[in-house]
């Protein structure tokens, strides 16, 4: 295999235009240069340059020498910079679980800098998780968890990142926004739209029907924020809905359920030594609000 420091030596030469230039630049003696060389010479039975007067003349091996150094040197330097990323967590890779289905355009504006500040490390997100998001995070499927709802486990840290209301959005002609707040029977008339999560995870359920022994009169779920606003605007159906999902929404009011239901987003993440760009993004977060 061929050395680097001849090719860093012909690079040198060819870019000085001098062997003393070339040996100052790479911080070694001329006569290191020149018993570097002459050792490349005598392994592979070539002569690199010969000399004409003061100056140096490439040989057709010394050529083709100098011609792979200009490739090669680039990129091995390329390479060791982008180790020197990954050592000092400036270059890797983020993968982000969303159990919070209506965060997404919250989550775009965290995006969105953090690519520009972070260009070389990459961001994914997904929903969808085999066995649900802690388990997705605990099993290393995803770096970071977004939640309204986190679970302690041993090896997992959380962190808010803002605060926010569960409201029952209503259409603004519908007999309930004329209310300040409903109670649990208010609803067993009504068709609750939700997000396709258990209700043992609904907090419209476990925090405040269940508790009254109330039920809607039909429960059934959409996979869109836009598509749940819009039947809720029609009149067809109410929602729990964060309070910030509602701001500059025609036709859609939110009113308190019952005595106020606060929530949080958190974000959930593995215990331990982070890489820098995994804390700039959770910084990054906690400075953007929904």
């Amino acid at each position: 295999m061929i050395d680097i420091q001849p090719l860093a030596i012909l690079r040198e030469i060819e870019r000085t235009g001098s062997l003393t230039l070339a040996a100052d630049k790479l911080c070694l003696s001329q006569s290191a240069v020149s018993h570097a060389i002459r050792r490349f010479e005598e392994r592979y039975e070539v002569k690199l340059w010969e000399r004409e007067g003061r100056k140096l003349r490439l040989t057709p091996a010394g050529d083709y020498l100098l011609g792979v150094a200009l490739r090669v040197l680039p990129q091995l330097e390329h390479g060791a910079a982008v180790l020197e990323d990954y050592a000092r967590g400036r270059r890797g890779a983020i993968r982000v679980g969303m159990e919070c289905h209506p965060c997404q355009d919250w989550l775009m504006r965290v995006v969105d800098p953090f690519l520009a500040d972070w260009p070389d490390v990459e961001l994914d997100v997904t929903s969808a998780f085999q066995f649900g998001g802690l388990a997705a995070l605990l099993g290393h499927e995803i770096d970071i968890l977004v939640t309204p709802d986190p679970i302690e486990r041993p090896g997992l840290e959380y962190k808010p990142v803002f605060d926010y209301e569960l409201v029952l959005a209503v259409a603004e002609t519908h007999p309930l926004a004329q209310k300040q707040r409903v109670v649990p029977v208010d609803l067993t008339g009504e068709t609750l739209i939700t997000y396709p999560v258990t209700r043992e995870r609904l907090d419209i359920f476990t925090r405040f029907l269940v508790p009254a022994q109330a039920l809607p009169r039909r429960h059934r779920t959409v996979e869109t924020t836009d598509l749940m606003l819009r039947l809720v605007a029609s009149g067809r159906a109410v929602s729990a809905t964060p309070d910030w999902l509602l701001c500059g929404v025609k036709g859609v009011k939110g009113v308190r359920i019952g005595e106020g239901i606060a929530k949080s987003i958190h974000l959930g993440y593995r215990a331990g030594p982070a890489p820098n760009y995994m804390d700039g993004f959770i910084r990054l977060a906690q400075s953007v609000q929904a």
